[in-house]
């Protein structure tokens, strides 16, 4: 299970996951940076990942054209990396149930 992180969230993610979410990359990683949402979206649909955003742009995106790829919408305000980092590492039996359900196509965490 790997996650693209969007750039609204921290790119040091991707290390500090490393453990549980092998694989992983940031927005920053893959030079997508300021990039339009449809090329971070086809990205993370090309490549098999996660996307992961604070962003209400990619749950609507999400709903309406579907998987891939599967969106974690994560509902956290201004909460810290560690935070964010602990929902993450807390929440991986939800995430991993979500992979699995075809029907779903976005998944909100909150805190």
């Amino acid at each position: 299970m790997r996650l693209l992180f969007d750039e609204n969230l921290s790119f040091r993610l991707v290390r500090l996951l490393a453990d549980v979410y092998p694989g992983s990359m940031h927005a920053r990683e893959v030079g997508l940076l300021a990039s339009p949402d449809e090329r971070l979206w086809r990205f993370a649909a090309e490549h098999g990942l996660l996307l992961v955003s604070k962003d209400t742009d990619f749950y609507q995106r999400s709903l309406l054209f579907g998987p891939p790829p599967k969106v974690i919408w994560l509902r956290v305000g201004n909460a810290p990396t560690a935070t964010i980092v602990a929902l993450l590492r807390d929440r991986r039996p939800v995430i991993e149930r979500f992979v699995t359900d075809e029907q779903a196509s976005f998944l909100p965490l909150f805190l």
